[in-house]
């Protein structure tokens, strides 16, 4: 597990920074986050989980790109196999390219509070070794962006789906997958926010509504699922005599309802849906 999440972050830092060549502006991140109200789909219990990430994020004259990796640590309420108090662990990939069109035209694209209309594209990329399921999703995307006249940064993109996943669980009907299963393509609207509220407290976060993607791998039906992550950082080290955002901490909330598509008629009731708020420490270079 470890060789595979090596390769694929290291193919797509590679492939950011490629695209990011000759960048006008980059900020690359380490942070951490902890909570103790996670859930999984099935799982009765709340879930404490560590997680450690590197993210990159980066400007140029055609567009921006978005890279970030999730390294999740699970307690013993997530475990890794049957017989074991080890938690789970899991990578999550998430790789983004937006092509400003106005800028590739030569021409800029404005429309009221709308600054520039884009066009969106990448992938995300997963592993779990939990007894319930055993995540290998794989899914690309790619639609239309809009960058919002704010403080900061808000984009909203409307961006197809094309997903596929091959779990391994320990248990029945999931144990019963033999091979990668492709759901129907569908929808996700997406926004992504980064607002400054004083010189030095930030509201960053996403929201994204995902439409339900047909049957999945035993033939229950998905429903439409919603996450919504955000945060308020305070930039901690300009106490300190640290450049402006080098080390931050704060507060972060995450609700997820009818995570990866379960709904609560499929899985009893039980992980479909998680209100978690974490605590985060972030240092950028």
């Amino acid at each position: 597990m470890t060789k595979k999440i090596t390769l694929a972050a290291g193919a797509a830092f590679l492939l950011s920074c490629g695209a990011a060549y000759a960048a006008d502006w980059s900020d690359t991140a380490v942070s951490w986050r902890y909570g103790t109200r996670f859930a999984e789909p099935y799982n009765p219990e709340h879930i404490k989980k560590h997680i450690f990430a590197l993210t990159h994020a980066s400007g140029y004259k055609y567009g921006s790109n978005y890279f970030n990796v999730d390294l999740l640590q699970s307690d013993k309420t997530d475990p890794a196999s049957l017989g074991q108090s080890e938690g789970a662990q899991e990578a999550y990939i998430v790789y983004r390219h937006t092509l400003d069109i106005g800028a590739l035209r030569g021409t800029e694209m404005r429309y009221g509070p709308v600054k520039g209309v884009g066009v969106t594209f990448g992938f995300d990329w997963n592993t779990k070794n939990d007894v319930g399921y055993n995540s290998r999703k794989r899914m690309l995307v790619a639609g239309p962006t809009l960058m919002w006249d704010v403080p900061g940064f808000l984009t909203t993109s409307v961006l197809l789906l094309k997903e596929s996943n091959a779990p391994s669980g320990a248990f029945p009907p999931i144990s019963e997958v033999n091979g990668r299963y492709t759901y129907d393509n569908h929808a996700m609207l997406n926004a992504s926010w980064g607002i400054p509220v004083t010189e030095r407290l930030a509201f960053e976060g996403y929201l994204n509504f995902i439409a339900a993607k047909g049957r999945d791998e035993v033939g229950n039906g998905t429903g439409a699922e919603t996450n919504l992550d955000m945060a308020l950082m305070y930039d901690v080290g300009a106490h300190f005599g640290q450049p402006k955002n080098r080390f931050r901490l704060g507060l972060e909330y995450q609700f997820w309802n009818n995570k990866f598509g379960n709904t609560r008629r499929t899985t009893g009731g039980n992980g479909q849906r998680a209100s978690t708020p974490m605590v985060r420490a972030e240092y950028h270079f």
